[in-house]
Order: structure tokens, then C-alpha cells, then sequence
């Protein structure tokens, strides 16, 4: 893979920032730290050649030139990791993800992760029946992503011919996805959409956030299924897949998922609750959101196809408590 270079314009701001800070927000892309390692390395210069230092002042208009390095290679290792497999031919694979299990390798975490199972499953790229190259060696297969603490379905290409076909899909909005949601609070509405552009969070590179002037077109359908005490069972729908997308844009109306580490603070049950259903929410340190429903029409055969996902039984718990006090 070769470097890519980028260009960034610094849009009108009231005041100037730092140069690293100020390339960070009108990126979008890269966090403020990794604009910082590369002012320092001279990846980013200005048309002229010149190349500015970290504490310069940025100017509104001013163009900058970043020249990102590839990333560094990571040899992904077959793991024997237990998989739930809903459909397998000798093109697409279809799983349904545990929560816990993240779907490749990141900073400080090599292993235990998806792509490894996925590899000692099927093999690699150079495998016959093995996965789709056009991820690369940190992503082989890999068309769509959970975040690790979702569970659901996922689907994984074997080839690259699948994987440019779903691909066209998801970029198409044509793949159908449906997940549930256990959000706070109760809606008015019996169902509503959320076009909210997301981009990253300039205040907290690790989040995202509806960033009106930087972010992506984002666009969440959602119906409500069941009123639960203090919260709302919601069905959602994907018609596009930012990052952390429908956890954004439930917190941005006011109904963040439940355990939500990020985008919600800690929900403190009533009192009156049983202690037994108290320890329950409580427990739940993550995200109530399962991927649900999955329709794709299938690369080689054209066919249509419908997958379905049951939620996992630490989400299955949490429903059944809190009905049992509706």
C-alpha cells in the first residue's frame, strides 16, 4: 500500500488554533496525536514545500498537504476462536458476532479478534475458499463492521469478486439492516428518521459526534417496538454506516443506548426496583444494540437473502427483567 496524500483546507474558525489541533478538526480523519507525529516527521508541508512546526498558527483558508504513511503491517494470525455460523457457501459467510469480539486488530490488540478466527475458519487470501484480499492483511474479508460490543450479523467475503459486489451494496444502500436497540427514556412517536451528518469528535478523538459542517451524511430509521420501564425497545435501520451510527444518533435525540460507555452516562435504577433487576442494568456495561436483521442479495447467484439473529442471552435477561415489572 502507498502513501496517500491528502489536502486539507483550515475553514473559518473565531479563533487560531494550533496548527496539530486545527488539521485534526478540518481532517476529520485523524487524531490530533497523529497530525502531531507527522508535523514532527515533516509529513505535512504547505504547497510551497515549506513545512510548518507543530506550534504554528493556523490561518483560516490556508491549505496543508498531509502525507500519511501506509500502515504498518500486522501478519494476522489464524486463531481458533469459536464462530456462530448462519450461512457459508464458497462466497460469503455469514456470522453472528458475540459481543466482546472485535472485528480486527487495532492499537495494543493483535489477537483474540475476528479476522483471526475468520482465518483459521476459511484460510487467507492465497487459500482457495479462503477470504477476500481487498481488505488487506489487517482486514481480510471484512465488507462491514460491528463495533465489539454489539453482537450480530456480519457478513464476510470470501473472494474479492464478492467482496466488490457487497461492497456496491453497502455503498448503495441497497443491504438491508435492522438492529435492536434498548434505548433511555421514552419516545413521543411511534417512529422517526435522524439525518444527522457524524464526523469525528474535535473535543475527543475516540468518539464521534453530529458534526454539522464536517461530518458524513448519516441517516437512522427507527420504530418504537415496546415501552419498558425507563427505557424503549427500538428497531433500527442502517441506510448508511458511519461509525458508531445509530449510537450517535440515539444520544443526539436524547435516547442514548442503554450501558452505553461512551455516548450515555451510568443509568441509575429506581430504588423501588427489585435488587435482583437493579444489579441486572447495572451490570450491563455495554451497549444494548444487537444487528438483528441482515438482507443481502448474494454476489454470485443474485438471489436474495434474509438472515436473522435471536439477541444474545445477557440482552435477552435484560429484556425479560424489565418486563417483568411493565
Amino acid at each position: 500500500m502507498s502513501m496517500q496524500i491528502r489536502t486539507v483546507r483550515i475553514p473559518e474558525t473565531p479563533h487560531r488554533e494550533r496548527l496539530d489541533k486545527a488539521i485534526a478538526q478540518a481532517d476529520g480523519a485523524l487524531s490530533r496525536s497523529a497530525v502531531l507525529r507527522l508535523l514532527k516527521e515533516g509529513g505535512v508541508t504547505r504547497p510551497d514545500g515549506s513545512i510548518p512546526r507543530p506550534d504554528d498558527k493556523a490561518s483560516a483558508g490556508e491549505i496543508f498537504l498531509l502525507a500519511i504513511p501506509p500502515p504498518e503491517p500486522i501478519e494476522a494470525q489464524p486463531e481458533e476462536i469459536p464462530l456462530e455460523v448462519v450461512f457459508e457457501d464458497d462466497a460469503i459467510l455469514v456470522i453472528n458476532k458475540p459481543a466482546g469480539l472485535a472485528v480486527h486488530a487495532g492499537a495494543g490488540r493483535h489477537s483474540g479478534v475476528l479476522v483471526n478466527a475468520l482465518l483459521h475458519h476459511c484460510g487467507g487470501p492465497e487459500r482457495a475458499g479462503g477470504l477476500s484480499g481487498i481488505g488487506g492483511a489487517l482486514r481480510p474479508g471484512i465488507v462491514h463492521r460491528l463495533d465489539m460490543d454489539t453482537s450480530g450479523l456480519l457478513v464476510v467475503a470470501k473472494h474479492d469478486a464478492a467482496h466488490r459486489h457487497l461492497a456496491g451494496q453497502f455503498e448503495a444502500h441497497t443491504a438491508y439492516r435492522r438492529y435492536l436497540a434498548l434505548v433511555r427514556g421514552h419516545t413521543a412517536l411511534a417512529s422517526g428518521n435522524v439525518d444527522a451528518p457524524i464526523g469525528r469528535n474535535p473535543r475527543d478523538r475516540k468518539k464521534m459526534a453530529v458534526e454539522p459542517r464536517h461530518g458524513r451524511r448519516a441517516v437512522t430509521h427507527w420504530q418504537k417496538l415496546e415501552s419498558l420501564p425507563g427505557c424503549t425497545l427500538l428497531a433500527c435501520r442502517l441506510e448508511t454506516g458511519r461509525t458508531h451510527q445509530i449510537r450517535v444518533h440515539m444520544a443526539h435525540i436524547g435516547h442514548p443506548v442503554l450501558g452505553d460507555p461512551l455516548y450515555s452516562r451510568p443509568f441509575h435504577p429506581p430504588t423501588a426496583w427489585p435488587e435482583s433487576l437493579r444489579e441486572l442494568v447495572t451490570g450491563f456495561r455495554r451497549q444494548a444494540l444487537h444487528a438483528e436483521q441482515l438482507t443481502i442479495t448474494h454476489p454470485v447467484t443474485g438471489l436474495e437473502m434474509r438472515f436473522s439473529a435471536a439477541p444474545p442471552e445477557d440482552f435477552q435477561q435484560l429484556l425479560a427483567g424489565l418486563r417483568g415489572i411493565a
